[in-house]
């Protein structure tokens, strides 16, 4: 193979790296905007002229040709606006999961395996004797020369042979399928007294999405955003979930979640909810109650409370991120959580990506003897 070689442009690499810079930032845009390549654009334009990105090799123009050429965006020919390509999205979704995993500190929250270990499909670094019936795939050769070695040293041969009583086996850790349940609020208060907590939200289900996709893609993902009604998002949908002028029906999001998950073939079945406040909507025959009073309404509480009892006695555990600490929402949430006998955190905005998509990998695995 021969190489040719040139002299280094340092120019050139200054480009290229601006535009991954750009890429990255209209990605970020993106995310913010739900989507929306218009306004995304938009505001790349008037951050590019504040801090005089724009020259005269890269404008806006050049900039959006470049998106189509990748294959990102492109015009819609019914409405001529510019949107998201399948490819845009899937890297939308990409990029959300990278922040998430690329912010994860070093030493901190992992994978939290169990200490039992047993047959199954992920090798782990320790070594045991073999055992009939052991898989022939995971034998240490390296351990099991060296049993052999030591054996014959010891009892005075001159001739090294293996024996069954040399193999040693790499433990392995058994993964099962999963079928997770993801509810997004998308109340209007997701978005009220000057915190965005949607677009964290919005990006913790794209990387949900696109580690279950390339991941786990036997896996089952459903995704329901809820506010005055629960609607399941299809999963190519989910960088478009927004807010709206919506108050919180916890009980119709928990109650579809059961139902969907309860047609899944799968030996393990989980809720996630994302949420920033108390119920305030319920539905009961044929009739619609609200009460976004400061303060829970028992009625709407107590039915959203039987909704998480049924979830475990369908053995469905519920998770809660609660992304605000407000004192009436956690009351409710440790209410939810004993009944149901789940999990709740507190993990702020910051956290959010985090804490979701370590506990789902953690959720999933199982070992057994």
């Amino acid at each position: 193979m021969r190489f040719l070689y040139g002299r280094w442009d340092q120019q050139r690499e200054r480009q290229e790296q601006l535009l991954k810079d750009l890429f990255k930032l209209f990605r970020q845009l993106l995310a913010k905007t739900a989507g929306d390549v218009e306004q995304a654009l938009e505001w790349l334009d008037k951050i590019a002229e504040r801090y005089g990105i724009w020259g005269e090799d890269l404008d806006l123009e050049k900039f959006k040709k470049l998106l189509e050429k990748d294959g990102e965006i492109a015009k819609d020919a019914k409405t001529g606006r510019v949107q998201l390509t399948p490819k845009g999205e899937k890297s939308l979704r990409h990029e959300a999961l990278t922040e998430i995993f690329h912010n994860l500190d070093r030493g901190g929250l992992g994978e939290h395996r169990s200490r039992a270990t047993g047959p199954g499909v992920e090798r782990l670094p320790e070594v045991r004797p073999y055992a009939f019936g052991d898989d022939l795939f995971s034998i240490s050769a390296t351990d099991s020369l060296n049993n052999a070695v030591r054996r014959s040293m010891s009892a005075g041969e001159d001739e090294i042979s293996v024996t069954e009583e040399d193999l040693a086996v790499y433990e392995t850790e058994y993964s099962t399928g999963c079928a997770t349940a993801l509810l997004v609020d998308c109340s209007h208060s997701m978005v009220l007294y000057g915190e965005d907590r949607m677009t964290p939200a919005r990006k913790v289900a794209m990387g949900l999405v696109e580690l279950i996709q390339t991941r786990y893609p036997k896996d089952k993902l459903i995704v329901i955003a809820f506010g005055d009604d629960a609607v399941e998002v299809p999963l190519k949908e989910v960088p478009y979930l927004s807010y709206g002028p919506y108050h919180t029906n916890t009980k119709a999001a928990l109650e579809m979640a059961r139902k969907q998950l309860l047609r899944v073939r799968s030996p393990n079945r989980q809720i996630f909810l994302i949420t920033d406040g108390k119920p305030t909507v319920l539905d009961e025959d044929g009739r619609r109650m609200l009460d976004s009073g400061p303060w829970l309404n028992p009625r709407i509480v107590n039915r959203t409370l039987e909704e998480g009892a049924q979830c475990r006695r369908k053995n469905i555990p519920i998770t809660t991120f609660m992304v605000t600490d407000d004192p009436v929402l956690v009351k409710f949430v440790e209410d939810l959580t004993e009944i149901n006998h789940g999990r709740a955190y507190y993990t702020g905005l910051g956290k959010l990506g985090q804490f979701l998509l370590v506990d789902y990998v953690r959720n999933r695995r199982r070992s057994v003897r």
